[in-house]
């Protein structure tokens, strides 16, 4: 099982990197307006409107790939956290120290008492 969560987290790792790439590679909406008053180049690597559609494609499949990874894994952890016997917390599979409480559980805590002072000032002036 240690494997496919490895394979996950490698899936999603790159999917991140390419979707992060595919993003920097399109251009804008704005330099299409632009190409056709004549300032800045119109021609890409797939033509004027071909790498728009063909790289939006390639990023909603990227971006699919990496939600469905994040999903995954967040199943396979949760299922973790079921098998090891908690009640849903995550804190609960946080190693610490557990306060045990102290006398019968039924009884109400008792209030702290304050000790009687000796000297000037534990009198009440009169």
């Amino acid at each position: 099982m240690a494997w496919l969560n490895t394979l996950l987290i490698v899936l999603q790792v790159v999917s991140a990197l390419a979707i992060i790439t595919l993003v920097l590679l399109q251009q804008g909406k704005g330099a299409d307006m632009g190409a056709a008053f004549g300032s800045g180049s119109s021609g890409s690597v797939f033509g004027a409107s071909g790498s728009a559609n063909f790289l939006s494609r390639l990023t909603a499949g990227t971006a699919v790939i990496f939600f469905s990874s994040t999903l995954a894994l967040s199943f396979l952890a949760s299922k973790d956290l079921v098998r090891a016997g908690s009640t849903g917390g995550i804190m609960e599979s946080i190693p610490g120290v557990v306060p045990q409480p102290s006398g019968d559980p039924t009884l109400p805590a008792q209030p702290a008492t304050i000790p009687a002072q000796d000297g000037p000032s534990g009198s009440i002036p009169k």
